[in-house]
């Protein structure tokens, strides 16, 4: 060891427990590249500089006393903090590198350029606190990174940028929240190989589920050029999500969502030492994901392997290199957010009115706020900001989170999921919506609106203050029963929100929500595109498919997605996925749907369900569903997928709709593939002996089965008094269906909402020997509690 060690330490010679010496974020590098090598991840050589090294130069230039008279100026209302900082950063940048210090990193800049075989060796030099990424700090954006560094005396100057950037305004701010002495804390400079990502593309990938905490999934963001744009929300990235317990299964390709972002503009190197421009991105390169399929997974594995080393969820940024076209992960630290939160109670908020909606992005998180809408463009206006407004704006960076403090909601044109926005806006509990596009346009100062989160993956804005419910849902002492408790879903962006409810399954994931919103174009419209003539039609489902050549591809892969990360969510607990229930009219209001749906009187009782699957008019747009569940069970890994056929009328269309979907590859008992049916019409009581030697189970469909049975059309207002499910003929029905099955020894379940709505139906259903009862998410507990009441009387009264 040589006296230049103690200033100057390589990435390889560095582990987690060196923080109090090069800081959190480089010693994590070192970490990963002394530990995770042999897995495969890769991370850019490089070196830091030490804590001694930054008081070195802090005693060499006599800075200490100076440094803390100025912090010692600092008012309480801290509205002289950017006079302080500006003094403090004057003081440092004005000092001289020591010698030792200088001669140390020379060294080590040089031996790494010669090490990587470059004269000409671009580096990023990133700032390491020695107090930051911690689980209570995580200092996430308070400290400056500098890219496209190049030659020994730009390196010395990065460093002592760095040095400085420790007292930016905001940085003095956050310690001063936190409670940190800034004269306890030193500041490392990781002087970092480029990956050159200005020729490919770079982003954030969370261990986590950001807005839920489910902990099963990576988050991987990620747009084109350099990753600053993603950090500081500039643009709107892609998105993936992957399914980490599938990523060691043979064959699995276990990507659950893929999201096209904008992408409209991207950073790279500009001419110059340390210059760095943004620029607009082609209409290729918007229409186009920046990974691929093997590298979101590539980046997944990484992530998983991360997050086992370290024992926690991981916060990671990863860059491609668009020369060598290899991936590299260039930063690594604790999540804070969702991995602290108590996992006793689930929150729980739902609108109580509709409104107009204004503006929709990404929802951060699922609460919902109300306030006046503020427009500001620089955090400089923070003056004119008022405590409970909703700050809207273009984008945030930490300059912003004073206003952010002051707020009850954050609404933003860019941004993903990773953004600064985001991540502020999560640990301080905000609602936000990031990546709105036009929030800035759409909203006026002074407008009352409601922000709410709680409906998925989108967030909506709508005008006025409406009313909402906030819910506390207690998670413990949840009782265990026999019969199979079960939830409704359609929604796949709302499927992480409950993964702590301790489910049996999903007995119900209605197809139509993803088709009607997630693809919203008519399956048959891809299928005989070139028959099209409505050109509206065409120019949007031309947009929507862009990032696919082939159309079709399109509905088979957001369906086959959708449907996974439903599944992905109660994996390995059975999900039933309905296939596609639409009416004629509601197919006809797809997009170009109105050219393959005919006009019918009665659509309830019409072409719909079974009758439609193996009908040559509809029979393509039936093996886009079958190649959508084939992939999302054989392809991407779920394989406790279920199908459920709904409305089949005879034994004749059964077996017909079975002969169909052998066509498509989906054989019952084929790959571990069970088929349910619907029990929604009388015939399918009345013949259930014979229906339960053809399908693996039934699924009642309360609604249309009390339909049918009182004849009473369950649209009509003017019959809802007669429109019962628990009239004695219905419950009849039911009666005689739950023992034939149990006779035939297939599965039994109902998906309807009665058990929710009447304590005594759920008790009548387990009298009966019912399998299971799916409910909706909110109603679980209560009917979980009710159920096991129902079981306990039940053996009592089964005593001697």
């Amino acid at each position: 060891m040589n006296s230049d060690d103690v200033y100057v330490r390589e990435f390889a010679d560095l582990g987690r427990r060196d923080g109090a010496i090069v800081g959190g974020k480089n010693a994590s590098l070192g970490e990963m590249i002394g530990n995770l090598h042999e897995l495969g991840v890769r991370v850019p050589s490089g070196f830091a500089t030490t804590a001694d090294a930054y008081w070195r130069f802090i005693d060499d230039n006599d800075l200490r006393q100076k440094l803390a008279d100025e912090l010692g100026k600092l008012k309480d209302d801290r509205s002289n903090l950017a006079d302080v900082g500006e003094a403090v950063r004057g003081h440092i940048l004005g000092g001289t590198m020591p010698g030792p210090v200088e001669a140390a990193i020379r060294q080590a800049y040089s031996d790494l350029a010669a090490r990587l075989e470059r004269d000409d060796l671009d580096v990023a030099v990133r700032s390491s606190a020695t107090a930051e990424d911690l689980p209570e700090a995580s200092f996430a954006g308070q400290l400056e990174t500098f890219l496209n560094i190049r030659g020994e005396k730009a390196v010395i100057d990065a460093v002592r940028r760095c040095f400085a950037s420790l007292f930016t305004d905001r940085a003095i701010a956050y310690r001063e929240n936190n409670g940190f002495d800034h004269m306890d804390i030193a500041l490392s400079a990781g002087v970092q190989q480029m990956a050159r990502s200005d020729l490919a593309g770079s982003g954030v990938m969370f261990s986590i589920d950001t807005e839920t905490g489910f902990p099963r999934t990576v988050l991987i963001t990620g747009a084109w050029g350099l990753g600053e744009t993603v950090v500081q929300g500039q643009v709107d990235p892609d998105e993936y999500h992957v399914f980490k317990p599938l990523l060691d299964s043979a064959g699995a390709r276990p990507i659950v969502e893929k999201v096209l972002g904008r992408k409209r503009q991207k950073m790279v190197y500009a001419s110059g030492n340390s210059q760095t421009k943004v620029v607009d991105t082609s209409e290729e390169e918007r229409s186009r994901f920046v990974l691929n399929d093997d590298e979101v997974l590539q980046l997944g594995r990484w992530a998983k392997a991360i997050e086992d080393h370290y024992g926690q969820p991981m916060d990671m940024e990863w860059a491609k290199d668009g020369e060598t076209e290899e991936l590299f992960v260039v930063q690594a630290r604790p999540e804070t957010v969702q991995s602290r939160k108590e996992t006793g109670v689930l929150k729980a908020y739902s609108l109580n009115e509709e409104g107009r909606e204004l503006v929709r992005g990404l929802a951060i998180g699922d609460s919902i706020s109300t306030g006046k809408v503020l427009r500001l463009e620089s955090p400089d206006e923070i003056e004119r900001f008022e405590d409970g407004a909703v700050l809207v704006t273009g984008m945030t960076d930490p300059d912003w989170v004073p206003i952010m403090k002051k707020a009850s909601a954050i609404v933003t044109d860019h941004g993903g999921r990773t953004s600064h926005a985001a991540i502020v806006s999560r640990e301080m509990g905000l609602t936000a919506i990031v990546g709105a596009g036009d929030a800035t346009d759409k909203l006026k100062d002074g407008q009352e609106v409601t922000v709410s989160c709680a409906e998925g993956d989108e967030g909506v804005v709508y005008d006025g203050v409406l009313g909402f419910e906030e819910r506390e849902i207690e998670l413990g002492d949840v009782p265990e029963t026999r019969t199979r408790v079960m939830v409704n879903l359609a929604n796949p962006a709302a499927a992480y929100r409950w993964w702590r409810l301790p489910t049996d399954g999903v007995g119900l994931a209605r197809m139509e929500f993803i088709i009607g919103n997630m693809i919203r174009i008519h399956p048959m419209a891809l299928v005989r595109y070139g028959d099209l003539e409505d050109k509206k039609a065409k120019a949007l489902i031309d947009e929507l498919t862009r990032a696919y050549e082939d159309k079709a591809e399109y509905f088979v892969d957001t369906l086959a997605r959708g449907v996974a990360r439903i599944a992905s969510a109660h994996y390995p607990d059975p999900v039933v996925v309905r296939m596609s229930d639409f009416k004629t009219n509601e197919y006809a209001e797809l997009i170009g749907g109105a050219n393959f749906e005919p006009e019918e009187e009665n659509p309830m009782l019409g072409w719909r369900g079974a009758s439609r699957y193996y009908d040559k008019a509809y029979r393509e747009g039936f093996a886009l569903e079958c190649r959508a569940l084939r992939r999302a069970r054989e392809e991407i890994g779920l394989d406790n997928i279920i199908m459920m056929i709904p409305f089949c009328r005879t034994l004749g269309e059964a077996d017909r709709v079975l002969e169909t979907l052998a066509e498509e590859g989906l054989v019952r008992g084929k790959a571990g593939l069970s088929i349910y049916v619907m029990a929604e019409i009388p015939a399918n009581v009345l013949l259930a002996d014979e229906f339960a030697k053809r399908f693996d189970g039934f699924s009642i469909g309360s609604n249309d089965l009390t339909q049918l049975v009182l004849g009473v059309d369950r649209d009509s207002d003017r019959l809802r008094h007669l429109f019962d499910e628990q009239d004695p003929a219905v419950k009849a029905a039911i009666a005689d269906l739950l023992a034939k099955a149990n006779r035939a020894g297939v599965h039994t379940g109902i998906c309807g909402q009665a058990p929710s709505d009447h304590p005594e139906f759920a008790r009548f259903l387990v009298r009966q020997g019912i399998g299971s009862i799916s409910v909706s998410p909110d109603s679980f507990l209560q009917v979980k509690q009710q159920i096991a009441e129902a079981e306990r009387k039940q053996d009592q009264e089964r005593k001697p």
